[in-house]
């Protein structure tokens, strides 16, 4: 290669870094169904257009040992070592809401990944991709139904 065409590359990739590196803060609110039973497990994440694994945004609930019952999301991340690093907390109970707050790339959005979250109650059955949702400017605001103990999610874009 040239001296002026890799000077060319250099200075697209230093262009280019920062415009990837931008995020926005997305609140997630997902309120929990009234049920008999202990509190939820919930695992929030995002998946690529391909349904792999793209990153975890939080994970309720303390113990480990229970995190094979977020069976999706369990096995979508098991290679990722840094999964759970500052992105946990409490178990949720019935009739509460979770709200959580995380950073996603501007590239990300509208660009085919979609928010999932799984779901587990001790003694009772797990739900796996309980909610899936596009990552788009259009679903943002919009409440997506739940099937078992969530209720719904909503985020919001800033």
């Amino acid at each position: 290669m040239s001296k002026p065409l890799l000077t060319t590359l250099a200075a697209a990739c230093v262009l280019a870094v920062p415009a990837l590196a931008h995020s926005r803060q997305v609140t997630l609110s997902i309120p929990l169904k009234s049920y008999s039973g202990n509190g939820a497990y919930v695992a929030a994440y995002l998946t690529d257009a391909k349904g792999a694994y793209a990153g975890t945004l939080w994970v309720a609930g303390g113990k480990a040992k229970y995190y094979k019952h977020l069976s999706d999301w369990n096995r979508l991340s098991s290679g990722d070592a840094k999964r759970l690093t500052g992105v946990t907390g409490a178990s949720v109970g019935a009739g509460r809401t979770l709200k959580v707050t995380a950073d996603i790339a501007d590239a990300l959005i509208d660009a085919g990944y979609e928010i999932r979250l799984d779901a587990a109650v001790e003694d009772m059955r797990d739900s796996p991709s309980e909610i899936r949702v596009p990552l788009t400017t259009g679903n943002a605001g919009k409440p997506q139904a739940g099937k078992q103990y969530l209720q719904s999610l909503t985020f919001q874009l800033p």
